[in-house]
């Protein structure tokens, strides 16, 4: 810089404090106050104007120190008032948090400020607030009380400050708050207590990423902060409890004044619903008339029909729930799910009309089980008829007819005996016996509703149910366990008999179906298909064992029918390429020579049977079906000739 641009020392004479008001007046560096001196010195001037020059130097940079902590003061208040504004106009917690800790770093000029909250539940304190942190482990922190800077701090209610923190031994050093700090690669670190009253609720830190002494003007800045924080957690949190208590008065005064309309309300639905019960009213006059108190459409489903999330969670809440337009209350007593009331379109249910509904389920159930004890003598009448076939106690088919048909079911049509037995109940608790009175209920009603029977045996139930037109055995056997099972919420297997008919004529085909029904059942529990239903056609091979007339030209057609129709239809070979393919331990080249055909007609033929047979045909299990068929058929071909 030329002499032009620098203060002259002689440019006044008579004044040696001219040039450094000029620097005190552009704000110049402190290095900027030793020229005028230097100049003097440079140019010869007396000494006695050296040394004047000198101690207005010493003054000037005195006044230049003032005029600094004058304006360092003048922020630090402009910051505090900002904040006090910011909490007088509390709005969002947080964002009065943020603004307090970008402050204190703004102002302390550190490299990082922090707060942290105490949590009372486990007992330490957790980072709420972050500035100017990259490190996200350090921002996750959690600090006991007495650990690290922060835990030491709000366990004694003081300033802390270190200059080195991972030199310092006057707090507790733990591997997780360590490494959070060396992440964030803070060294110096100054924490003041967050404080309501005595209590210390969190701790507000400035840290540097380099060694630093903090002066106590700092220290007392930051602790300012902190106070302002604290006032506005306090604040918040006295806002939060006075928005509860206004909240909590309101819904007192509407419950007051909704006080007398519910009274009205639920006085005329009980007198409606009393009047049904003593007028001997069913279910539907119950959905009937809640539909008219509810402005709405009520209706009672069935079990198997019931929307089962919802149900489950009206069973386990007691209460009814909504159900996406709708509202689901369960229909039960003792345990057992005897259906639900569902209320239609209606998403808007106050708690008035909630209860109106609850309280219509509960008399829903009180019918139901009354109209259960009135047919339960029905249900054991129909007992005694099956225990009768099953003992073969009754011969006389005229007889036989007339009792099934006051019970309005047909023993001449095709039935199927079912043995249904629980697979989660054993022994002779109260508990299993309760479950095993669940299963015949249920079981007694399903039967009912079919024109079938059912009784109580053996630790199970036996059901003898009509098999309607293009039905299967094996397709009753396994509707029968889904409705049982939702019925009495336990896992329930059935086991079915062939298709039998006749009944009153042949009573003893009802003995000898129940034991191929059991078989089946026992046949179930040894797979582990517990759950489940199966007649004997689901076993293959050992469905032979199973079934009681040993159908053998049925297993024979379905393991093989399609291979035989081909051949009688076309005139090929393909059951005798199967017999030399197995016999040839399923080599193709062994099979050619006991053919004497070519491989590739082997292969051929094999490629027809699979098409046919399905791609599976070889396989271990698939494969031991096919060989007893094939022999099966050979020795009724046999036989036939």
């Amino acid at each position: 810089m030329s002499r032009d641009h620098l203060p002259s020392a002689d440019r006044s004479t008579d004044s040696v404090e001219a040039p450094f008001l000029e620097l005190l007046a552009r704000g110049a560096t402190a290095e900027a106050y030793e020229r005028p001196v230097l100049l003097a010195r440079a140019e010869g001037l007396p000494d006695g104007r050296v040394a004047a020059l000198e101690q207005a130097k010493l003054l000037a940079l005195r006044v230049r120190t003032e005029i600094e902590g004058r304006r360092r003061r003048e922020a630090e208040l402009s910051a505090l008032f900002e904040t006090a504004h910011d909490l007088a106009g509390l709005r969002d917690l947080d964002a009065v948090l943020r603004a307090i800790v970008q402050r204190a770093r703004s102002l302390l000029s550190t490299d990082v400020a922090y707060l942290s909250l105490h949590d009372a539940a486990r007992g330490d304190t957790y980072m709420r607030v972050t500035e100017g942190s990259v490190a996200a482990r350090f921002q996750q922190l959690r600090l006991g009380m007495g650990e690290g800077l922060g835990g030491l701090v709000a366990q004694t209610a003081r300033p802390y400050v270190t200059d080195d923190y991972f030199k310092d031994e006057r707090f507790q050093h733990t591997r997780t708050i360590d490494a959070g700090v060396h992440d964030e690669g803070l060294v110096a670190i100054l924490g003041v207590p967050l404080m309501i009253g005595p209590q210390v609720i969190g701790v507000l830190f400035a840290a540097d990423r380099r060694a630093r002494v903090f002066e106590r003007e700092q220290i007392a800045l930051l602790g300012s902060f902190a106070a302002l924080a604290a006032a506005a957690i306090d604040t918040a949190n006295s806002l939060a409890e006075t928005r509860s208590a206004l909240d909590r008065l309101g819904r007192a005064n509407e419950i007051i004044r909704d006080r007398s309309g519910v009274i009205e309300r639920a006085s005329d639905v009980h007198d409606r619903l009393a009047e049904l019960v003593l007028h001997g009213g069913g279910v539907q006059d119950v959905a009937a008339a809640v539909s008219e108190v509810l402005d709405g459409t009520v209706e009672f489903t069935e079990p198997e029909a019931t929307p089962a999330i919802a149900v489950e969670a009206a069973r386990a809440d007691g209460h009814a729930v909504r159900h996406g337009d709708d509202w689901v209350t369960a229909v039960a007593a003792g345990g057992e799910l005897l259906g639900a009331l569902v209320l239609r379109g209606h998403p808007g249910l106050d708690p008035v009309d909630q209860r109106t509904l609850e309280r219509a389920a509960m008399v829903t159930s009180l019918l139901l089980l009354a109209r259960r004890s009135a047919s339960e003598a029905e249900q054991r009448v129909r007992g005694e008829l099956l225990d009768d076939l099953l003992d073969a106690r009754d011969r006389d088919p005229t007889l036989l007819r007339e009792r099934a048909a006051r019970l309005h079911a047909d023993l001449d049509g095709p039935h199927v005996v079912l043995a249904a037995r629980l697979d989660t109940t054993a022994g002779e608790t109260d508990e299993a016996a309760g479950a095993r009175r669940r299963l015949w209920s249920a079981a007694s009603h399903l039967a009912t509703t079919r024109h079938g029977l059912a009784v109580a045996r053996d630790g199970g139930t036996v059901l003898l149910l009509p098999l309607g037109p293009g039905d299967t055995a094996t397709a009753l056997a396994r509707r029968t366990a889904r409705q049982l099972g939702t019925a009495v919420h336990e896992d329930v297997s059935v086991g079915a008999s062939s298709p039998v008919d006749r009944l009153a004529a042949r009573p003893e085909e009802v003995v000898r179906a129940y034991g191929e029904g059991r078989r089946c059942l026992e046949a179930l529990r040894l797979l582990g298909r517990t759950g489940d239903g199966a007649a004997a056609e689901d076993f293959g091979f050992l469905g032979l064992l199973l079934a009681g007339d040993r159908d053998i030209s049925g297993f024979v057609d379905r393991t093989i029918g399609g291979v035989v129709t081909y051949d009688e239809r076309r005139g090929t070979e393909l059951l005798h390429t199967l017999d030399a393919y197995f016999a040839s331990g399923m080599s193709p080249a062994r099979t050619k020579d006991a053919l004497h055909v070519h491989v590739n007609t082997v292969a051929q033929r094999l490629e027809r049977v699979g098409r046919l047979l399905g791609d599976d045909w070889q396989s271990p299990a698939r494969a031991l079906e096919i060989q007893l068929a094939l022999r099966l058929h050979r020795l009724s071909s046999d036989g036939q000739r």
